[in-house]
Order: structure tokens, then C-alpha cells, then sequence
């Protein structure tokens, strides 16, 4: 099975590559011109992408509605990655999607290691994550076998999972996302200007002016990358400093050397 996603760190790249590949098919960013190719092209895909408060990621959301056409008629296999909880991550898609004709084939949730790396409350130790990986690298390969027969789970796709999400987080954390999306912080003593940032983002919110990085407020999708791309440890948004870089290239160097 083909699959599209959005991976803000890596995480959701890495679970949709495993899965599209046990599946007989391949995994391309919403962020490449390719995406749109498979969706027109297929029937059936995956839609992978991460949960931020228990609610969808803005570029996703967005993507889906700019291609509402193009869904139309698909059937949709969601995979959704997580730091702990969502309850209805997969659903949030799932409801997104059946508004524009798609139909849903079920949901996956895989909890993978958080990308908030500037809050020392959420840090956990290294082999704690590497077991957390293995542990969603193990349900996507029993995944994988499952959909092979026509058996798709449907993580995040009930009405309870629905309430576990309103109630349990997006309730709560809308107003706090929201603001999130406009307080990224770029401590300009830190910056060497070297653009790292402005060419990872995924939504063009930052810019390279005057040697220093800039941030425009409007369409953050609060999804870390910059945080935890930045060489110099300069951009931070829900704490003040940079404990630990998120990326799931540097778990999988961890991995690699254990």
C-alpha cells in the first residue's frame, strides 16, 4: 500500500516507510510534489501524520482540504503517531476525510518518542525511547500482516476514542495550540543565521533577514522541526531551553551503536 504523511522530526516518516514497505508499496511527504501523483494515481493509500494535542496537525488539515477532490472516493488507511495520547487522532482524519467522500479502511495509533525537546518534564532516557520504537516497529509489522488479509484495526475510530480525545487533551489544549502557533522563539545571540531552519520548515514561517532568523507569525504548525534542527540550540517554543533534539535519526544512531 502506498502511503502519503507529514513527519515533523521523523518519526511518522520512519513508521510509514516501514509500513508501506511491508505492504508492497512506498511512502512520500505531503511536502513533495509526489504526493499528489499517488493520490491521484491510487485507490487505496495510507495517510500518515502526527498528533499535536490530540488534534491534527494545520498542514495536514490543509492538505486534505486543498485535494478534497482528489480524496473523494479513496479508501484511507490512517496512521497516526504519538508522543502518549491522542484517543481520536486516527478519527480526526477519519472525520475530516468521510466530509469529502473518502472511505476509511481503519486506524493505527503508534506511540513514538515525543518531539518536545525544550521541556524537561517530557524527557525520557535513551533506551526507554529505543524500546518505545521497537515496540511501534513490532505493531506495524503485525499491522502490515493483518491488512494483507483484508484486516485493518481501527485504533482512534470510536465514538469513546472521540471523547478521550475532546476530553482528555484538545478540550484543554486548543486555546494553548493556538497560541503556540504564534510564540516561537528565536533567541538572536544564539542564531549564526545559518538558514537551517528557514529550509526545514514546512510551512515557510521562518526567514533569513539581516544574517538572523526570523519568525512570521500566521501559519506555524507547531511541529518542532525547527527546534530540533537548529545547530545552535536557538529556537524554542513551550520552554526556554533546549534539553534534547527530538529527531528520530539521532534514536536511530543510538540504536545502531547499541
Amino acid at each position: 500500500m502506498n502511503g502519503i504523511y507529514f513527519s515533523g522530526n521523523g518519526n511518522t516518516k520512519h513508521c510509514m516507510e516501514l509500513f508501506a514497505e511491508a505492504t508492497g508499496g512506498k511512502a512520500v511527504s505531503i511536502e513533495s510534489p509526489d504526493a499528489l501523483d499517488v493520490l491521484k494515481s491510487e485507490t487505496e493509500i495510507a495517510l500518515g501524520y502526527p498528533t499535536h494535542y490530540s488534534n491534527i496537525p494545520v498542514i495536514v488539515k490543509k492538505f486534505i482540504q486543498n485535494n478534497a477532490s482528489l480524496f473523494k472516493g479513496k479508501k484511507v488507511f490512517i496512521i497516526v503517531t504519538m508522543g502518549l495520547f491522542s484517543g481520536d487522532g486516527a478519527g480526526l482524519g477519519a472525520r475530516l476525510l468521510k466530509k469529502y467522500g473518502a472511505q476509511i479502511l481503519g486506524g493505527l495509533h503508534l506511540r513514538m518518542p515525543d518531539a518536545i525537546g525544550d521541556v524537561k518534564m517530557l524527557k525520557k532516557a535513551a533506551n526507554e525511547n529505543i524500546n518505545i520504537i521497537k515496540a511501534a516497529e513490532s505493531k506495524i509489522t503485525q499491522t502490515a500482516s493483518q491488512v494483507k488479509t483484508g484486516n485493518y484495526p481501527k485504533d482512534g475510530l470510536f465514538f469513546w476514542n472521540r471523547l478521550a480525545g475532546l476530553f482528555g487533551q484538545r478540550l484543554w489544549f486548543i486555546p494553548t495550540a493556538n497560541k503556540l502557533r504564534t510564540k516561537l522563539h528565536i533567541n538572536t545571540e544564539k542564531c549564526t543565521g545559518c538558514g537551517k531552519c528557514a529550509a526545514n520548515c514546512p510551512t515557510r514561517s521562518i526567514t533569513i533577514q539581516g544574517g538572523k532568523a526570523v519568525f512570521s507569525v500566521g501559519n506555524c504548525t507547531i511541529c518542532y522541526r525547527c527546534v530540533n534542527s537548529c545547530p545552535a540550540k536557538a529556537i524554542t517554543l513551550l520552554g526556554k531551553e533546549v534539553l534534547e533534539q527530538c529527531r528520530f535519526e539521532l534514536y536511530q544512531k543510538k540504536m545502531q551503536a547499541m
